[in-house]
Order: structure tokens, then C-alpha cells, then sequence
């Protein structure tokens, strides 16, 4: 405990102590009563056997997530990551009349970023940092395209009004420039539906500086509006006027479903630039993220006056994310589910996961040979004088309580970091494999942070701690988790490990055909272009730095 302190600043101290000491008294009053001899305590820890291996993902649900990475993302351990963004468009207003001889003056692109406001200067103006959800600092080649592949809203394959998904294919692919997607029934190349070309930047790097933005009115005075940091840009005017204002009266602008089909989004293309890139994380699906037309016309058939007007198109419809992974400095493959894996890979952006599998085996359990988690049972729960479980209310009546459970993980040591806090903002978030939900002690830790994920859920899913040896580990606690096992009898279901930047963000993207166990991983760990390895627990793995599960209960001396 004193070494995740030091690990936390100050504030972070104090809130972890206090919500700690919740935490654990909630635990001991939600079983105490069934616990049986509540006297004269004996402590201690308790071992169990684990298998951990490595799971390679692929084809992973990419349509539709909170957010969508766009860049070039160089990872030291595994290789290259780029992420671009296949998006539908749709005007908010439907049927438009544009005037007499319509003009179009700008257009202007939109996307805001991820930003926190760090202090204000001299003049009272924010000052921004988009440092979260920025990953490198080199410039990439930025193209924006016309999209000329329909994106369906719905499965023709399935049921009425069964969405229709879109699947990664950044593994294994025929080329390592295009950008891929799949479905049920084919395979998508979004290069080879690509139109004209509507915007390019061959040296893009995010600025975390506020726009400013000069407005002149009417009567020639000048003012200037800040807005926070964003993807703001001019686009071609010929390119709009052919595609928006010549349309006006036709079917295409007539509603949403014939505007999908006539122009069919954008595809936003990120490449690397001499191998080098940097990736940032996008929300734009953002109210602030659009496409603004504005133009002019004039009063009347015979007038010269102008007015000016605008037109807005919003980032609405399906939005995809696909990736292309050169993993060329590790090889990823599935793991060895009988004997575990000595190093588990954990990598986003469809990389890899590792699955935990508790209580594997079976266990000589006071000279009989059990299944371990059956002597688990045994080793915790009350007998009766014919050596049948105890119950009450429901529950299995407890001889031993347990205090507190934690999975240790170590990280690989010699892995390669272009800084010391260059892995600082990652966390490893915990899943029930089977049921694709957060487990038990996720609901249970009230430490949840709206506003800033890196410092969310810290007594269930703890931050990274280094010690004075630089040695570096997480812990994830799991109390409840092993507590809904003795108590209601729940299944000991399988964990699965994944990297995240955001524990707040907790859906499932679905795997495609999966005919493993996993059949979908915590969305957030696609949204993360970030990997680390950590040390498993095969019998090869040093003892010291092997995966475990710390168990510490409170027996009654009378047992």
C-alpha cells in the first residue's frame, strides 16, 4: 500500500485512502453476518493456481464507437498502427432554398479535439492542452475524400432492423496502404471507392492553440472570437457548389435516406510521413464538428444587393474506424491456454488481449484431488455436522471472510520507452469474458471520475505503480468478484485483460465469427493505439515477477 501512495499525488492520496476505507467496510458488513464465530481473528493469504495466455484479435466491431483515432501511431514494442475514418454526412436542414444566383464565399471544416484548459493568460483567455489524446508529435499526410461506398444502416442478411456492423481488417491484409473493413458476406476497400479529392495537408500536426476567429459586421467593425483547439480548415468551394448548391430542388437534399445514398460521406485518410506520424484521438460526432457552407445570393431576380446566408452539414450516420497494423518488431499470436504464456501481449487497435483463467486444475485439497475451485469452496465456506454448505438467505454462510483480493501484474522490464512516463496514462482494464460486462468490483468502487478517466476506478482498476527499483505493476482488485463465487455460487468465469486509456468507457465491440470463448472485447481498447506487455504465469516466469492473485482473509480462531 505505501508504494501506491507514493505513487499518487497528494489529493489522489487522500481520496484513495478514503474511498479504501469505504470500500473494505462495505465489504465486511455485506457478509459479516454470515460469517460464522465472529471472534478472536486470524489473518492470512491464501494461493491459487492461474493460466493466463495471450488471445490475437481480429475483427472487431469498429462502427459506431464513442470516438475515432486518426494518425500514425509508432509503437516501440509492436510496430506501426495508422487509423483513419470513413464518415456519413447529412445537412441539418432538408430541401433548401439557396436564392437568387447563390455564391458560395467559404467553406469551412470543423472537428474539435479532446482539450483540457490547464490556466488562463494575462488577457483572461484560456490556455488548452490536447496532450491525452494526442499520441506522437510528427507531422502525417492528412487527405480528405469523397466516399463513394454506401455505408447500410441495417443488416440485409438478418432480421428487420438488425444494425448492419462493420469489422477491423488491420492484420494480414493484401496491402499495407489501403484501408479495409468486413462484413458478414465481403470484404471492403475504401481506397477503391474513393472520389475526388476535397482536402490535403501533406504536413499535418494537431495544434493545441485556440482559434481565433476575426468577424466584421455590417458597418465595417472588427472583432475576434476564441474557440478551443480543432481540426478547422478551408475546403473547395467548386467542389460544394457542385455537390450542395446545384442540388437545390433535387431528391438528393430532399431527406437523410436520399442524402446518404447520393453523396456518401468522407473518407479521412491519415499516412506516415518517412515513418514517423502522430495520432489523435477525435470526437466527430461532437456538436461542434461540421461542415459550414457559407454564401451569398442576391435580394431579388433584378437586385444586386446580396445577403449571406449559411448551410451546415453535421457528422451524422454511421462512422467507421479501420486500421492498418505493421507489427513488424513483435509477432502476435494466440497463447498456450494449458500451460499459460511467460509474457502477455497487450495491445489496442486490434492488437491483442489476455485472457485469465482462475482456479485452473485440479488441486490435492487435504489429500483428495479437487478441482481448485471446488477446494476454494471448501477452504472458505461453513459445513454442518454432515459436511453439507451451510446457507442462509440465499447465501453460503462463510467460515473465513475474505478482506481483500488483488491480481498482481508485472510489466516486462526490458521493454523499450522513448521516456520514463511514456507508458503513464495507461491503464489495464478487467472484464467477465463470458458475459462481455465489467466485473463485480467495478459497480462497487465509487472512486468513478467523469471528467478525467486516468484517475477513475483507482481501488478496482489501479493506476501503474513504479517503485524505487523501477519496477512497474497493477493491481486489480477483485473481492467481489471471488465473493460472488463463495457467497451466491456465481460462475468462475474467465477474465480477459486489455489495455485503455478511458475505464469509463465500458460497451463491447463484438468479434466477427468469433469460435473462441471471446467474442468481444471493451470498445475502449480499440480506441487505443498504446500497447505494454506484462509478465504472465507460466512456471518459466520468475517467481517475483509472475502473475498472482494475493487473496487476505479473516478466519475465526474457533475454525
Amino acid at each position: 500500500m505505501k508504494k501506491i501512495f507514493k505513487a499518487l499525488k497528494f489529493t489522489s492520496f487522500l481520496l484513495f485512502i478514503i474511498l479504501a476505507i469505504v470500500a473494505c467496510d462495505q465489504d465486511f458488513n455485506s457478509i459479516e453476518s454470515d460469517v460464522v464465530g465472529l471472534k478472536n481473528f486470524n489473518t492470512g493469504s491464501y494461493p491459487i493456481p492461474i493460466t493466463s495466455y495471450n488471445k490475437k484479435l481480429d475483427s472487431l466491431r469498429i462502427n459506431n464507437l464513442s470516438a475515432q483515432l486518426l494518425g500514425v501511431f509508432n509503437d516501440p514494442v509492436y510496430g506501426q498502427t495508422s487509423a483513419s475514418i470513413i464518415t456519413q454526412i447529412a445537412p441539418v436542414e432538408f430541401d433548401p432554398s439557396f436564392g437568387d444566383s447563390p455564391v458560395i464565399d467559404s467553406v469551412i471544416l470543423t472537428i474539435p479535439y479532446y482539450n483540457k484548459i490547464l490556466s488562463t493568460d494575462a488577457g483572461g483567455n484560456s490556455v488548452y492542452s490536447i496532450s491525452d489524446s494526442l499520441f506522437g508529435d510528427s507531422p502525417i499526410k492528412l487527405s480528405i475524400y469523397q466516399n463513394n461506398y454506401f455505408l447500410r444502416d441495417f443488416n440485409p442478411n438478418t432480421e428487420l432492423d438488425v444494425t448492419q456492423n462493420y469489422y477491423s481488417h488491420a492484420n494480414d491484409i493484401v496491402n499495407s496502404t489501403d484501408n479495409f473493413a468486413i462484413t458478414e458476406t465481403s470484404t471492403i476497400n475504401f481506397d477503391e471507392h474513393k472520389g475526388p479529392l476535397i482536402y490535403e495537408d501533406n504536413s499535418f500536426i494537431p495544434s493545441s492553440e485556440a482559434i481565433i476567429l476575426k468577424k466584421v459586421s455590417t458597418d465595417g467593425t472588427e472583432s475576434t472570437e476564441r474557440i478551443a483547439p480543432a481540426l478547422r480548415t478551408h475546403l473547395d468551394t467548386a467542389f460544394w457548389t457542385a455537390a450542395i448548391i446545384d442540388k437545390e430542388g433535387s431528391d438528393a437534399l430532399r431527406n437523410a435516406n436520399n442524402f446518404y445514398n447520393y453523396f456518401r460521406g468522407l473518407y479521412f485518410k491519415a499516412e506516415a510521413i518517412n515513418g514517423e506520424g502522430n495520432m489523435l484521438m477525435f470526437n466527430i460526432a461532437a456538436s461542434g464538428s461540421n461542415i459550414t457552407i457559407y454564401y451569398s445570393y442576391d435580394s431579388s431576380a433584378d437586385s444586386t444587393e446580396k445577403f449571406q446566408d449559411t448551410y451546415t452539414l453535421n457528422f451524422t450516420g454511421n462512422k467507421l474506424n479501420p486500421f492498418i497494423n505493421n507489427y513488424s518488431l513483435v509477432s502476435l499470436e494466440n497463447g498456450d491456454k494449458s500451460n499459460g504464456d511467460e509474457k502477455l501481449y497487450l495491445k489496442g487497435s486490434e492488437g491483442s488481449m489476455a485472457v485469465v483463467d482462475l482456479f485452473t486444475g485440479n488441486v490435492d485439497c487435504d489429500g483428495v484431488v479437487e478441482t481448485a475451485v471446488e477446494c476454494f469452496k471448501k477452504e472458505y465456506r461453513a459445513v454442518d455436522e454432515n459436511g453439507n454448505y451451510i446457507i442462509k438467505n440465499g447465501n453460503f454462510v462463510l467460515k473465513k471472510l475474505i478482506n481483500e483480493a488483488q491480481l498482481v501484474l508485472y510489466e516486462d522490464e526490458t521493454m523499450t520507452a522513448p521516456s520514463d512516463d511514456y507508458h503513464k496514462y495507461d491503464r489495464i482494464y478487467a472484464y467477465d469474458v463470458k458475459n462481455n460486462l465489467p466485473l463485480a468490483d467495478y459497480g462497487y468502487d465509487p472512486s468513478t471520475n467523469t471528467a478525467d478517466a486516468y484517475n477513475s476506478k483507482l481501488i478496482h482498476l489501479g493506476q501503474r505503480i513504479t517503485d524505487d527499483n523501477g519496477v512497474s505493476k497493477f493491481k486489480i482488485r477483485i473481492t467481489e468478484h471471488l465473493n460472488n463465487i463463495l457467497l451466491k455460487d456465481s460462475t468462475n468465469t474467465k477474465l480477459g485483460l486489455v489495455l485503455s486509456t478511458n475505464v469509463n468507457y465500458i460497451s463491447t465491440s463484438s468479434i466477427l465469427n468469433s469460435n473462441d470463448i471471446v467474442t468481444g472485447v471493451p470498445a475502449a481498447s480499440i480506441i487505443t493505439p498504446r500497447g505494454t506487455v506484462i509478465y504472465g504465469s507460466n512456471a518459466n516466469v520468475p517467481e517475483d515477477k509472475r502473475m498472482s492473485l494475493e487473496i487476505y482473509f479473516t478466519e475465526s480462531s474457533q475454525n
